[in-house]
């Protein structure tokens, strides 16, 4: 946000994001607020290598200048137009940043849209570089969720929102079966997606190759323009005419215009504008997703990831994968077996592997962040109406099984 509010030609990012603290390291944007791609980030990694001594690179001794608060006033001034002008503010929170950044923006911009304050985690609240309370600072990680788990069984809220330590991702957890869960990132996704599209908004909707297939039947019934791009926002963020880009791992650019990047702030501001007005119609995200399932097919997702010390254990996979490829997964015939190394007629080349098979899709790719082999895998049950749901969902989590045991057999992994 602050490169384009000031009018800067790039950004600098110092953070360490919910990776190990050994991979603290930077991101850089351009001057139209996204991230950089190839080349430019091995001509910057050839410059940083051939630094031979911190003393030999130049430091100005001034022309600094410290931002005040008047950018963050800025941004939070700009989250206003993420919500529809009268929209309802009623649903009520849990919150938690996970020992992050995000508590005092996040807080200052509910507080603006006029929410109900949200309920904080308390051991969670505070900045803390130690993250003592998680194993992994991550919403998606088991466990991470827990405390705030805990604090909605005692403070009953509508939702729960969560962000990374970073703030740029954003995880939601609602009532479910008497307790509460995690909604996928695919869920969040959709959800946001229809909100938008029941807004009016219009311009290209757009997510990862390694996001539900949900989204592109969305855009289409809507007849708005839907891209597919490789993984992570550096891509996202450069679709043309961008209006709405998701990724399964709980990014969402819900304000393109704003931030060209994942955004947990204003994306928790969105979902709980969806959540306050089904709650006045007396219903839930749950609602809407189920909604969605019968308009589009059950679009249920899943993931097998597998974190490795050994870096040579996903290359082995990989190439097992690319020497003796699987015939089927699951008893479904693989149609349509693609090396995305080669690249496509739309997608630039990547190290990764895409299956299509009747009624389901799996992609592998050695994680670009992380010690670790993911496996995006998606089945698509269609289901006549809500009576069907119950079992179109026991089919769905049948079929993945199956899938993730098959793959993780053909993988060696």
């Amino acid at each position: 946000y602050a490169i384009r509010h000031l009018g800067a030609v790039s950004g600098v990012e110092v953070t360490a994001s919910h990776n190990p603290p050994r991979d603290n390291g930077y991101k850089v944007y351009l001057g139209d607020g996204s991230q950089i791609v190839p080349p430019a980030d091995a001509e910057i990694a050839a410059e940083i290598d051939a630094v031979r001594a911190l003393a030999d690179v130049p430091r100005p001794e001034s022309g600094w200048e410290i931002l005040d608060e008047g950018v963050l006033d800025a941004y939070l001034a700009r989250t206003d137009a993420v919500l529809a002008a009268g929209s309802p503010r009623t649903a009520r929170t849990v919150y938690t940043p996970m020992h992050g950044v995000g508590k005092e923006v996040l807080l200052a911009a509910f507080a603006r849209a006029g929410f109900p304050e949200p309920v904080l985690v308390a051991e969670q609240a505070e900045p803390d570089p130690d993250f003592p309370t998680v194993a992994f600072p991550n919403p998606e990680e088991p466990g991470a969720m827990d405390l705030a788990f805990a604090q909605a069984r005692a403070s009953g809220p509508d939702i729960i929102v969560a962000n990374d330590p970073d703030a740029d991702r954003c995880a939601v957890a609602v009532p479910a079966g008497g307790d509460w869960r995690m909604l996928r990132g695919d869920e969040v996704g959709a959800l946001l997606a229809e909100h938008l599209v029941r807004r009016g908004a219009r311009g290209t909707f757009a997510e990862s190759i390694v996001s539900s297939s949900l989204l592109g039947r969305i855009a289409e019934g809507a007849g708005l323009p839907y891209e597919e791009t490789l993984t992570g926002f550096k891509w996202i963020a450069r679709v043309d005419g961008l209006r709405y880009g998701y990724e399964e791992a709980l990014g969402y650019c819900v304000d393109p215009e704003g931030v060209r990047d994942k955004d947990g702030i204003t994306a928790a501001l969105l979902i709980t504008e969806l959540a306050s007005e089904l709650k006045e119609q007396g219903r839930t995200l749950l609602d809407l997703l189920d909604d969605l399932a019968v308009a589009h097919g059950l679009h249920a997702t899943d993931q097998l990831s597998v974190r490795v010390e050994d870096l040579s254990v996903i290359a082995d996979a990989m190439r097992r994968l690319r020497e003796q490829p699987p015939a089927e997964l699951a008893g479904l015939a693989i149609t349509k077996a693609e090396d995305l190394a080669e690249g496509t007629e739309l997608l630039p080349p990547t190290d990764g592997l895409r299956y299509t098979l009747d009624g389901a899709r799996v992609i592998v790719r050695p994680s670009g962040t992380e010690p670790k082999l993911k496996c995006y895998l998606e089945v698509v049950v269609p289901v006549a109406g809500h009576a069907d749901l119950p079992a179109g969902h026991a089919k769905a989590a049948e079929l993945l099984a199956a899938i993730k045991r098959d793959l993780s057999a053909a993988a060696g992994i």
